[in-house]
């Protein structure tokens, strides 16, 4: 053991989604709360957790590569090293792992990850030194916090593996969101971000008549809650009382993350999704004018087995008249277990990588136009570090999300701190700002 026989460490590696990002945190907050150690730098630790990600190939390639690493590299570093593999790769392949990976020491699906502590104690022969109930819930490395309002999914969308991954749909009590968001302000957080994989279905499982409206209003009154973000809305959840709560609260960022998928109505159709291209530009209307300043983030995927070129267009006219903020393009990618990927008229990969950049590029140009509209403006800004290299602070203001917005560069400010501050400057979607 790296420090002693009776104190083993753990080091973690999360890759894919927010939504992996808490539930290491909670396997985190464990091991904190039980007579082991978290360890920072898995150089310093005895057993590694891989929390994989399995959403697409890529993902799953991404995933296979990091548990290769850690079983040929880290494992053979230094005698009497554990490996868990837990997350999406687990709960999608199961059995099938164990025989492929047989380095590693054991799998922990989605389901099970709160049995950490339990593989642990199996792995290392030292007693956890509490129970499950008595660990903490949560740990915190910055001033943003992610708060999983759900988990699971209740659509069939023809391309994804989700359902079969997290399962079917589960909101959580209010309460229990409501007391996650208290313990998160606690520990420093000052923004809160609302994830699940499809936030705006949240209630419909319960007994009780709760809405989303009803979570966001609970949380924007907790005390220390400057700013509360909202993730994964999809489009036929947001009704008029979810735009008035997002209107009427100040600490509420005027920002949606609307998962759109596409525009054209028979590429939607067989994707088992509802809307289409002028449904979303009345819907896309609709939130302006409730908030006229909201910053709007989509996704789309481009090259869906049976997307025509008149259908790729039709998404490019939609693009063009929307004026997303920010929108995420990604090449169809066939999963096996999905009815996509044996449906006909699978589109060559040349083509869709083609069509993806294009959307890409005139994504990029209309969001680096919205972004340089900003230029002159004052923006409170969440202080978030400062670079190492440079010396050069960073923050974001409430346009932008963690990782995927961009980032204010300020001539000063403390990590942790709200500031305002005076844009001088825009490069892309990164913003120049100096603190007022």
């Amino acid at each position: 053991m790296s420090e002693s026989t009776t104190r083993p460490s753990v080091a973690f590696v999360t890759l894919g989604c927010p939504k992996n990002e808490v539930d290491t945190d909670r396997m985190r907050a464990a091991v904190a709360s039980s007579a082991y150690r978290v360890a920072d730098d898995p150089d310093e630790a005895d057993v590694l957790v891989v929390n994989t990600c399995s959403f697409i190939q890529a993902a799953t390639e991404e995933s296979v590569e990091a548990v290769l690493e850690a079983t040929s590299q880290w494992l053979r570093e230094r005698a009497g090293r554990k490996v868990v593999v837990a997350g999406c790769m687990p709960s999608r392949y199961g059995s099938d792992l164990s025989e492929a990976m047989p380095e590693v020491d054991a799998f922990l699906p989605v389901s099970d990850e709160a049995g950490l502590l339990e593989i642990v104690e199996c792995l290392t022969g030292v007693a956890s030194g509490n129970s499950a109930g008595e660990c903490a819930s949560r740990t915190l490395s910055g001033a943003s916090a992610y708060l999983q309002i759900s988990d699971g999914c209740h659509r069939s969308c023809a391309y994804c593996t989700i359902p079969a991954i997290r399962g079917p749909y589960r909101s959580r009590q209010i309460a229990d969101i409501v007391a996650e968001a208290a313990e998160l302000v606690a520990l420093g957080a000052k923004e809160i971000i609302l994830i699940g994989q499809d936030t705006t279905a949240y209630g419909h499982d319960l007994a009780e008549e709760v809405v989303l409206a009803d979570v966001l209003e609970a949380v924007a009154a907790v005390d220390g809650v400057r700013w509360l973000r909202l993730m994964y809305a999809q489009p036929d959840g947001v009704s008029d009382r979810l735009l008035e709560v997002m209107a009427s609260r100040d600490n509420i960022c005027h920002y949606l993350d609307m998962p759109l998928q596409h525009a054209s109505k028979p590429v939607l159709r067989a994707m088992r999704r509802s809307g289409d291209a002028m449904g979303f530009l009345k819907l896309i209307e609709r939130i302006r004018g409730f908030m006229p300043d909201v910053v709007l983030r989509t996704t789309m995927i481009a090259g869906f087995p049976g997307e025509t070129r008149a259908d790729a267009a039709a998404l490019t006219r939609f693009l063009e008249d929307a004026r997303f903020d920010y929108v995420g393009v990604f090449p169809y990618s066939a999963e096996d277990g999905t009815d996509a990927a044996v449906a006909p008229d699978q589109v060559p990969t040349r083509t869709r990588l083609a069509r993806t950049q294009r959307l890409r590029d005139l994504a990029e140009s209309i969001g680096f136009q919205r972004v340089a509209a900003l230029d002159g403006s004052e923006l409170e800004v969440l202080v978030e570090g400062v670079d190492e290299e440079d010396g050069v602070v960073f923050g974001r203001w409430k346009g932008q999300a963690p990782e995927i917005d961009g980032l204010v560069l300020l001539d000063g400010g403390t990590p942790g701190e709200l500031v305002k501050a005076r844009i001088v400057d825009t490069l892309g979607y990164d913003l120049e700002g100096e603190v007022i």
